[in-house]
Order: structure tokens, then C-alpha cells, then sequence
């Protein structure tokens, strides 16, 4: 950064209405002679759109992005020497109102940091002799242009008409234009970015271009995206084109439900002056249908084109597998974090929120940091959570924090300050991630370790619990079935252990002692009031059975119970979604983790709702944040909550990463690392590739007939631990860095299974997951509402014709049915099957 601040932060005296024109600022100076050196210092309150000579600084765009302002304001630095010539020059900018000036929260409060936009330049010029400073001071003129509004929320509108020509180029007639004010701002907050900027990362053509049955030109992207559209245009001068954004069609028409109240409409007036191409700059959308109204003419397809943006972070994650829909739920949790990391990991990109909250990413990062390098992004998200927290006293729910009330601790949610920096460090191996957030983790441990009751329970307070489960009532996402507190305890049962070995590992001896005996004392609390000493785990549920089994709650036995007791309950719930915010990333974890593999493989691929697959059945290109956001009869949920853009439900990504894919680091870093992939569900080919910070890791299995292929090919200076999936001798092998690959037959009996027909016992059909699963379905269709149980006693003696003589309403249609449906799962196994042909893997998303 400069050594030294000679600027300070100006605002226009014209600023009028919040929401209003966008204000412009210039100023021209005179350079004796080109520089060796000019470099640029650039920020706002506000967005900022920099020029110099007429020429747009940078390919920053949503610049300074949004961080906590009054403890850290992010300052661009350009090079901009090309830029600089000899004699007169314009340094030029427009603010629109951003983070800082503009609507912000659902609650609809503006202005959170200042009432108006402010900007803040310095151009250094560094002669032989010499260094110039020109910096943002009354010096500098203000009026207004062709911006005649702008708002994240609402969109920003354009009349080119007023765009005063030349205005950031030298020779301009500023006589009318007013002197700059000064606005105080605290420049120690001032800081260099270690966040990736903001950019236009895709472009998008459209899909389809239709007229609905009102009669309204809608473009549809084929993705729903964070961005805008950018328009080409020739008409004539005075006619405006408007562009409304939506998530979602109903009957064929623009539904803004998702919106809630964000207008999210941009318009443009034309000029008149030939071929026109515009795009706003001081908003985004998330979308991807688009109404167009006032357009000239036919709408061809190469007039509109969506722009997709976000921080730009790289990729380092991937994975496909011969599974459609199972490729589609990964991508869609791909599109969902890019749309959600616009300079902040917010929860949805399109209604009047886009929060940081702290849940949504805390559930989501393992697969966050598999996916993309996120160090950047997130270590400074984080620094901006340690910053509010030592104001505050808490670690607020969003961050940068703009609620209105104080957020007490909650788990999920406020334990991000210590799993956060606990994920980044498992994924990337550096210490200073958690010494960075050292003081911040300990503060969070502390503050709930005085809320605990005598017995060592996190027992009171509000909670989220296990959010969005679906069984909640549509007016209280957080009254799921698993107690709130239940959740919260389980959930501190991690955090204590990972504060404990963050302590050990940064030479806290004391403290590392302090919160080994901590974690120890919330474990035996919880099992001593949830858990009996056979498994079983208080209340019954699918979210209460997987924390207990994920973060190692329990014993072993209990584990193994506790497993077996989550496979009951999850075959009992037809294989569909019973988890919300606190379950969804661990349950198929807990199965696949007590050998309940094909119960897992069966709940991944269910595709009613709710489930994992029914979403991307009814077409969804992201996560949804409500299993059911769009209903059966392709309506949108009520709730008045229904984002069809959250990526939290996407944390599944993190399993089909370590489970389907095989891979896991044994260390932090990963330079040992697990290769473990463990085939089911019928598929016949799964692959990962991981760049870690030893270099790029791929993983490949794939079956053909009888013949598994693995190949594996890990990064110099790594060694991996490589259990082949499915070998007749279950054969592990340990190898060095290299390219790396094995075949070999598949055992003879794999994939059969026994003869079943209407005679068998309920509880050996029910010990089949596929068989039960099917037979349940059946069940659901015939007697809606009324449960087949195969784990009573009686269930051993009873078969399904001893059971259909107790239904006297039984029918043809259901004995054949039932026939069906055993027959089907007594079929081989997808995965013998021969696969489909062999694509050319290119990592694309």
C-alpha cells in the first residue's frame, strides 16, 4: 500500500434522493512529461467505476466489494503508466451507491456505513526527480450523467442521452460541474486487498428466446447466474428497453416471488447514435430468465448475452460420474457458490438480502474449499468476523453485519469463528490460518463455555437448530424435529475438539489443555443426557443421529447401533430428505461411515421430493434453499423464503468428493492423503480431480462388465493410501508420487441378490435397502400416510400375502405392484452393466 495517505474521501454536494443519479467526479491536471511509474489508488462508499483519459482503470467491476467497512476498506492499486500523457490529463470516477449507501436487508434500512456515496482516489506519479500526488480533495468537480439510478436490489437505470461526452477526457467544458466536499472517514481502515477482485468471469448466450402467453419477449440463459445481461442495441433516441431478472417461469411468465421485494429491473434509455451496447455496473441480479419490453424490432439472440459475476478465485475442484442427475446436483452446487461469492459468501444472490450468513458457509466449506482456492475470499470474510466481533462482543449471524438486533451465540452459525479457519486449514495445510484467527476462535469458545448449565449442556438461548428441515412448519424453519439444543450441544462437542487441537498445534499448551478437558466434559454431557448406553440418540431423528455419529459422539458399539438405528430411519422415510441446514452435510457420511453404503447410495439418488435429485428434476441449475422451492405442480413454495440460489443443501458435494471420488486428505494439506472410492448405486464410472498445494491429484474408477479400472495419479512430494473399491482381496495398497493403475475382475456374486417374492418375511425384505425402498414406494401409493414397518418383532413371521389377507381392500393392481417391485431390485446391480461410452474428461463445470 502507499506510504502514505495525501487524498481523502469526497462526495457531491448534488446528491439528492437515496436511490438517485449517480454522482461524477473529475479533475484535470497537467504532467510534465511521462513518468516512469503512475500508479493508481482506488476506492469508494459506493461502487466505483475509475477512468483516466476516457479510458475505463482496470477490469474491476462491484469494486471495493463489500467488507466491514469501518474496520477494513479494500483499496485497488492499478498501473496505469500506459495511461498517463504529456501535458493534460482527466483522473475521473463514478460512485454509485453500493453496500455502503444503498438499500441493504430485508429490513429495507439504507445507508448502513454513510447517507451517500464517497470517493476516494490517489495517483501517484513518480518522475526521475520526483513523486507527484494528486489525490481526491475540492479540487475535483461532481455532477451527474446518464446513471439515473442505481441499487443492488432494484437495478440500475441508464438514459444515454445524458452521458456528458468527453467528460473524463481532457478539453472538457466543466464550468457547470460543482466542487467536490469533503466527507471524514477514518483512513487507517484503509487496506490492500488479499480477496481476488470482482470480475466479469463468463458470458452466457441464451437458450431460448420466446414470447409468453401474455405476450412478453422472455430470454432464457439455460442457468441461473449471478450477473447482468448486457444489450446491443440500434433505435432511435428516447426509446427505453426493459429488462426484468427472475429465477423462474410459471405457467410461462416472469415469477418474481423469489425476488421478494428486490425490483431487480434495469433500463435503458437509447441515444440514437447507431449500434448501442450497454451494461449497468452498479448492480447485479440473480437470474436466469430475463423480460424484454421496448426492444426495436425482433430480439435475435446475439443482441443480449448474460454476464456472469464473482470473485474471481481459481478452480480446484472436480468431479463427474456416469450419473446425469448426480452430475447435475454437483454442478448445480458449482453454480450456486460462484453466484454466491460476489466479494462476500452470501446466502442468495437475487432478493433484498445477499447477507453473509455465517451458517450457509460454515455447513458449506469443505466443499467450498475442494472446489475453488478460497483462502483469499474467506480469510478476509474472516478477518471482517474477528474485527465485528471484537466490536460487538459477538460474532454476529451475517457478517459484515447489518441486522438490526444482536446475535447471540449460535451453533452453525456463530462457531463458524472457529470450524471456518478449521476447514481452511485442513484443506491447505498453513498454520497462520489459525493463528490469524486464533484470538477470535478462543473468544467464541469461551463466551458459550460460560453459558453451559451445571451439567455441561449448551441447554439454553435461541438456536437455529437444524434449519430448513423440511418437516419444519412453512412459518418456522428453525422448529425442526431434532431439539435445538440437542444440535447445539453436538455441535460443540466439534468445536471444543477443534479449539483443543488449534491450541496444540499452535503451541498453546495451557490452552490446548483447557479445551481438551472442555471437549471431554461436553461429549460426556451430551451422551449422559441424549445418548443410552446401547445407541440410541434422544428424539430419533435422522439430524440427531448423524451429528452424534459424524463429530464422534459416540463409542463404538453405540456407533454401530447408532448407524444401523439412522439406516431404519432413513429407509423409513422412503429415501427421501429429512435433514435440514445441521444434517444434510453429514447424514450420508454417518451411513457410509457404519457401513450402511447402499442406504447412502440410495438416499443420494432418490429423486422425490424431498430429496437430493428432485430438485435437478424439476429442472434446477443451483441449490435450492428449501427442498421443495418449487413445488411438484411447479409453483413456487409461499413460504415467502424460497431462493432458488443458496448453496448450503450443496455440502452433499463434500461426500460425492470423498465417498464416490475416494479422496480425502490423512493430512492437512493433503500430502498423504486417502484413496478410498466405494462404488454403488449402479454407477459405473466416478473421477475427482483436486489441485492441492503439492499440485493436482485425479482419481478415476470405472467398471466395464466385469473388469474395474482404477487409475490414480498423485503430485510429487505426496504419498496416498489406496484402497482398491470392490477387489476380491480387498486389497490396500500404499504408493509414491506418479501416475499409478490397476485392473482387475470383479468377485462372481457381486450384484445378485436372493430370490424374494410375496412369501418372504417382512424383516428380510426390509434388510434389503433397495428391495425395502421399492416395496415402500408401492406402499406410499396405494395407502398414502400409512407406514410399513419391517423392524417389529412380528415382522419376522409375517410376509406380504399374510399382510394383504389383513387389507381386505387389496387389489390386483396392488399384488402386481409389489411383485414389481421386488423384481426390480432383485435385478443386477447398474454397475455390472456396461457403461455408457467414455467421455473425454475436460473438468468443465
Amino acid at each position: 500500500m502507499s506510504p502514505a495517505w495525501q487524498a481523502g474521501f469526497i462526495t457531491s454536494p448534488l446528491s439528492g434522493e437515496p436511490g438517485g443519479p449517480a454522482p461524477y467526479f473529475r479533475r484535470e491536471f497537467t504532467s510534465d512529461g511521462r513518468p516512469w511509474r503512475a500508479t493508481l489508488y482506488v476506492t469508494a462508499l459506493g461502487i466505483v467505476e475509475p477512468y483516466l483519459n476516457g479510458t475505463r482503470v482496470g477490469d474491476e467491476v462491484l469494486a471495493p466489494g463489500w467488507t466491514s467497512y469501518r474496520h477494513r476498506l479494500n483499496v485497488s492499486r492499478h498501473d496505469v503508466t500506459e495511461l498517463i500523457e504529456s501535458g493534460a490529463n482527466v483522473l475521473g470516477a463514478i460512485v454509485g451507491e453500493g453496500w455502503a449507501a444503498g438499500r441493504l436487508g430485508w429490513e429495507g434500512k439504507r445507508g448502513h456505513y454513510t447517507d451517500q456515496p464517497a470517493l476516494f482516489l490517489q495517483l501517484e506519479l513518480e518522475y526521475d526527480d520526483r513523486t507527484e500526488v494528486i489525490g481526491t480533495d475540492r479540487a475535483f468537480t461532481t455532477s451527474t450523467g446518464a446513471v439515473l439510478a442505481n441499487s443492488l436490489y432494484d437495478g440500475e437505470t441508464y438514459d444515454a442521452r445524458l452521458e456528458p461526452d468527453g467528460w473524463s477526457r481532457p478539453g472538457f467544458d466543466d464550468g457547470s460541474w460543482s466542487p467536490a466536499e469533503p466527507l471524514e472517514w477514518d483512513l487507517g481502515t484503509l487496506i490492500t486487498p488479499t480477496a481476488p477482485p470482482i470480475r466479469r468471469v463468463e458470458e452466457l448466450a441464451p437458450v431460448e428466446i420466446s414470447t409468453s402467453p401474455s405476450g412478453k419477449t422472455i430470454v432464457d440463459f439455460g442457468q441461473n447466474i449471478s450477473g447482468w445481461v448486457r444489450l446491443t442495441v440500434t433505435g432511435e433516441a428516447g426509446r427505453t428497453i426493459t429488462l426484468r431478472h427472475a429465477e423462474v417461469l410459471v405457467d410461462g411468465e416472469l415469477e418474481t416471488e423469489t425476488l421478494r421485494t428486490a425490483a431487480a429491473t434495469d433500463r435503458y434509455t437509447l441515444c440514437g447514435d447507431g449500434e448501442e451496447v450497454w451494461e449497468p455496473r452498479f448492480t447485479f441480479h440473480g437470474f436466469r430468465y430475463v423480460e424484454v419490453d421496448g426492444y426495436p424490432g425482433e430480439l435475435r439472440p446475439e443482441a443480449v448475452s448474460a454476464v456472469v459475476v464473482h470473485s474471481d478465485m481459481t478452480r480446484t475442484g472436480w468431479f463427474e460420474t456416469s450419473h446425469e442427475l448426480v452430475d447435475r446436483l454437483h454442478a448445480n452446487a458449482v453454480w450456486s457458490m460462484r453466484d454466491n461469492f460476489v466479494g462476500v459468501p452470501t446466502d442468495c444472490p437475487q432478493r433484498d438480502e445477499r447477507l453473509g450468513w455465517t451458517g450457509d458457509i460454515n455447513a458449506f466449506a469443505p466443499t467450498a474449499a475442494f472446489l475453488y482456492d478460497v483462502r483469499g475470499v474467506l480469510g478476509s470474510w474472516l478477518a471482517d468476523l474477528a474485527a465485528e466481533q471484537r466490536e460487538k462482543g459477538y460474532v454476529p449471524w451475517v457478517v459484515p453485519d447489518v441486522l438490526s438486533t444482536p446475535s447471540p451465540p449460535t451453533a452453525l452459525w456463530s462457531d463458524a469463528a472457529v470450524s471456518l479457519p478449521w476447514t481452511l486449514y485442513r484443506e491447505y495445510g498453513d498454520l497462520d490460518i489459525l493463528r490469524q484467527s486464533y484470538a477470535s476462535m478462543t473468544t467464541f469458545i469461551r463466551s458459550v463455555e460460560e453459558l453451559l448449565d451445571e451439567t455441561g449442556l449448551w441447554s439454553s438461548g435461541f438456536q437455529y437448530g437444524d434449519w430448513l428441515d423440511p418437516d419444519a412448519p412453512m412459518d418456522n424453519p428453525a422448529g425442526g424435529k431434532t431439539d435445538r439444543h440437542l444440535v447445539a450441544s453436538a455441535y460443540l462437542c466439534k468445536t471444543t475438539r477443534e479449539m483443543a487441537e488449534t491450541a496444540a498445534l499452535l503451541g498453546e499448551d495451557a490452552d490446548a489443555a483447557h479445551f481438551a478437558a472442555l471437549a471431554e466434559r461436553v461429549r460426556e454431557a451430551f451422551r449422559r443426557e441424549y445418548v443410552t448406553p446401547a445407541g440410541r440418540v434422544s428424539g430419533e431423528t435422522a439430524t440427531a443421529y448423524a451429528l452424534a455419529i459424524a463429530f464422534g459422539i459416540l463409542d463404538a458399539d453405540q456407533k454401530v447401533r447408532a448407524g444401523k438405528r439412522l439406516a431404519e430411519l432413513v429407509a423409513k422415510a422412503g429415501y427421501r430428505i429429512s435433514t435440514g441446514f445441521a444434517g444434510t452435510p453429514l447424514v450420508l457420511h454417518a451411513l457410509s461411515d457404519t457401513g450402511h453404503l447402499e442406504e447412502a447410495y440410495l438416499l443420494l439418488l432418490e429423486t422425490g421430493c424431498p430429496s437430493f435429485l428432485y430438485p435437478v428434476s424439476m429442472g434446477a441449475t443451483t441449490i435450492w434453499e428449501r427442498w421443495d422451492s418449487i413445488l411438484p405442480d411447479g409453483t413456487v413454495n409461499p413460504s415467502g423464503m424460497t431462493s432458488l440460489n443458496h448453496y448450503a443443501l450443496g455440502a452433499v458435494a463434500d461426500w460425492l468428493h470423498r465417498v464416490v471420488g475416494g479422496l480425502a486428505p490423512l493430512e492437512p494439506g493433503y500430502r498423504t492423503m486417502s484413496i478410498t472410492p466405494r462404488p454403488g448405486g449402479g454407477l459405473t464410472h466416478a473421477a475427482v480431480r483436486h489441485d492441492t498445494m503439492h499440485g493436482g491429484i485425479e482419481v478415476a474408477w470405472r467398471v466395464t462388465g466385469r473388469r474395474m479400472n482404477v487409475e490414480v495419479t498423485i503430485p510429487d512430494g505426496t504419498e496416498a493410501k489406496v484402497t482398491l473399491p470392490l477387489h476380491p482381496d480387498s486389497l490396500v495398497v500404499d504408493i509414491p508420487a506418479g501416475s499409478h493403475s490397476w485392473r482387475y475382475d470383479l468377485p462372481e456374486d457381486r450384484g445378485r441378490r436372493a430370490g424374494y417374492d410375496l412369501d418372504t418375511p417382512l424383516k428380510t425384505l426390509a434388510e434389503d435397502p433397495a428391495v425395502w425402498r421399492n416395496l415402500t414406494e408401492v406402499f406410499a401409493k396405494h395407502f398414502p400416510g400409512v407406514p410399513i414397518d419391517g423392524t417389529a418383532p412380528e415382522a419376522a413371521s409375517v410376509s406380504l400375502n399374510k399382510l394383504l389377507e389383513y387389507v381386505p381392500s387389496a387389489s390386483d393392481e396392488l399384488k402386481t405392484d409389489l411383485v414389481a417391485a421386488i423384481a426390480s431390485a432383485e435385478r443386477p446391480s447398474r454397475t455390472t452393466l456396461p457403461p455408457s461410452p467414455r467421455r473425454n474428461r475436460t473438468w468443465s463445470d
